[in-house]
């Protein structure tokens, strides 16, 4: 299975630049189980689409202003450095920017030297590096002043309202990039569908690099998902387990919510409470076991979101969809519109298979 197998064609201009306002005024494209041609609805409507007793699953993390843009101390050179992961109260993964003038050694300045950070060591892993921060104060409150969010590259547009890439529910800091598809949800459709008996079930995964690193590898499977925390209480996998076990249907808010609930699902597609890290990477091929349906935005081409939406409902449906929603001129990536799927449990387990 070649990382190619996941392209298609998208016109730049379909690239969401801006949020929708209101926010659940996007459009939605329904997707059927098994077959049948997509629904074109908007984000509203999916209040339709869910069922007294099921369980919507959102991640509450919250995104920080993780852009960091300053000068190297020395030289006065402006540097970029973007925050991934904390590892202790003054270090953090970064990646940095120019790459080649902030080697191990090096210290960066932000906001005239309220906040420094040295580089220590380079991250393998990640290609990036990791820094030890100096200040006086609160950090928090530092970043929050000196910080900007990290919209994705593919956002040119100035981002009036930071607000407008966070969730409405957004809850735990720790977030490199927004779990887009909860952007579309306002605190008065989230009351509509408790009002309609669907329970609403928060988990967490701090989004990290991947959302930034493209798939490079040829073949799908040399491709290396990087780690991110994870969290689900012992109450939300109750609760969880208890909407499948009554029959209701378990319905993930954004593919972080997916690899979050698959993490801690055994092989009934129980869920287990937990936390730790995951670097689960779920593609055509991987039993879905745990998620009957899923909300999500439309992703870039050749990425790994693209391909665990193939796991959901087949390669071959997932690039058709995507197709029409061209056609259709729909909004892509992070402020754009979005989908309603569920999983097809008719797909072979060799992803050649589909193609034949």
């Amino acid at each position: 299975m070649k990382t190619s197998d996941f392209d298609y064609e998208l016109p730049e201009e379909l690239i969401a630049q801006t949020p929708m306002e209101p926010r659940d005024h996007s459009r939605l494209m329904i997707v059927p189980p098994h077959e049948g041609a997509p629904i074109h609805r908007h984000f509203y409507d999916i209040v339709d689409e869910l069922r007294p007793g099921d369980a919507l699953v959102v991640n509450e993390t919250r995104v920080i202003p993780a852009r960091l843009l300053g000068v190297k101390a020395d030289t006065g050179v402006p540097v970029e450095v973007l925050l991934l992961r904390r590892r202790t109260a003054t270090d953090w993964e970064a990646l940095v920017r120019p790459g080649r003038r902030l080697k191990p050694g090096a210290v960066c300045s932000f906001g005239g030297g309220l906040l420094t950070c040295e580089v220590l060591e380079n991250v393998e892993e990640t290609g990036g590096r990791l820094v030890r921060f100096r200040y006086e104060g609160v950090f928090e409150e530092l970043l929050d002043r000196l910080g900007e969010m990290p919209l994705p590259p593919y956002i040119h547009e100035h981002l009036a309202d930071p607000s407008r890439y966070q969730t409405v529910y957004a809850k735990e800091e720790g977030s490199a990039a927004a779990p887009t598809a909860g952007l579309h949800f306002t605190p008065e459709l989230l009351e509509k569908i408790r009002a309609k008996g669907v329970q609403i079930i928060p988990v967490l995964l701090h989004v990290g690099l991947g959302t930034f690193r493209p798939v490079s590898a040829e073949d799908v499977d040399d491709h290396k998902m990087h780690s991110e925390f994870y969290q689900v209480t012992p109450e939300a996998a109750e609760a969880i387990n208890a909407a499948r076990q009554n029959g209701g249907r378990v319905v993930c808010v954004g593919t972080t919510s997916v690899r979050t609930l698959e993490t801690v699902a055994d092989e009934r597609g129980v869920i287990h409470p937990g936390s730790g890290e995951t670097a689960i990477f779920i593609k055509p091929g991987v039993r879905v076991k745990a998620v009957d349906a899923l909300i999500t935005n439309f992703h870039l081409p050749q990425s790994t979101l693209l391909m665990l939406v193939s796991a959901f409902i087949g390669r071959e449906r997932a690039l058709s969809c995507y197709r029409e929603a061209v056609a259709e001129k729909y909004r892509f990536f992070s402020f754009g519109d979005a989908m309603f799927l569920h999983r097809d449990d008719n797909l072979p387990d060799d992803p050649a298979l589909e193609d034949r």
